[in-house]
């Protein structure tokens, strides 16, 4: 997998992507992730990449050709294109795994107080944002949506089952994890993890995943029980 970030800062890229897990991936070759310097594509010497909005208003936004001709220098067959941006669609694991199907990701790393929307227009396949919070730039948006994707490749993680038992994964939070020692400052690791039934302790972790989203993401529990529902009815309806 190939991934190009257009940035104004790619001097803070590798960063944290060129470390552990992402980092090892890099250096075997199976992804590589390039920070990508828009102000290369400016129309001046100067390598201006903002204006004023028409309109007035304050700040600045990203001006389309720039981006128009780093987006069609990078472009491949197959290429999808992504926006950092407070407007998009929010980021999820689902986004992760369905992205990391693709063999060249473009993120344009959003900057000031936007960007022309005709950019948007002529470049962008999706838009995404992390959350309701507001970021300096759309660069460590980049690099986490990057980390997310590229985790999920085959050969990244230990073990490939890794990435399927986990938070979000099943919809539903991770369960509660134990290591040695048993007991420490008398909180003890639950006897079901140490009795080898593989079963019960498959079942306890569901039954803790299950409780956990309940109490700390109910939006997370209603999505949950509707896809479990929905499931259900299929069952059905094959079935007769």
């Amino acid at each position: 997998m190939q991934i190009d970030i257009i940035t104004l800062f790619p001097g803070i890229f590798p960063g944290p992507l060129g470390e552990s897990i992402i980092g090892r991936a890099m250096d075997k070759d199976i992804a590589q992730i390039n920070a990508i310097d828009l102000r290369k594509y400016a129309d001046d010497a100067r390598g201006t990449v903002d204006d004023k909005p028409y309109g007035g208003g304050p700040g600045m936004l990203m001006k389309v050709e720039p981006l128009v001709k780093a987006v069609e220098d990078l472009k491949k067959p197959g290429s999808v294109v992504i926006l950092t941006s407070p407007r998009g669609e929010r980021f999820t694991q689902n986004a992760a795994f369905e992205l990391s199907g693709k063999e060249h990701i473009i993120i344009i790393a959003g900057h000031y107080e936007g960007v022309d929307e005709r950019a948007i227009e002529l470049l962008v396949d999706r838009e995404f944002s992390l959350g309701d919070f507001v970021l300096t730039s759309g660069n460590l948006a980049a690099m986490t949506m990057a980390d997310a994707i590229v985790r999920l490749l085959p050969g990244v993680l230990g073990s490939d089952e890794s990435s399927v038992d986990e938070s979000h994964s099943s919809g539903l939070l991770e369960y509660p994890q134990y290591t040695r020692p048993p007991e420490f400052r008398g909180l003890h690791a639950p006897e079901i993890l140490l009795s080898g039934d593989h079963g019960k302790i498959e079942a306890w972790r569901r039954e803790q995943s299950e409780r956990l989203t309940r109490e700390r993401r109910p939006d997370l529990w209603e999505i949950y029980l509707k896809t479990m529902e929905a499931s259900s009815n299929e069952h059905t309806r094959q079935d007769s």
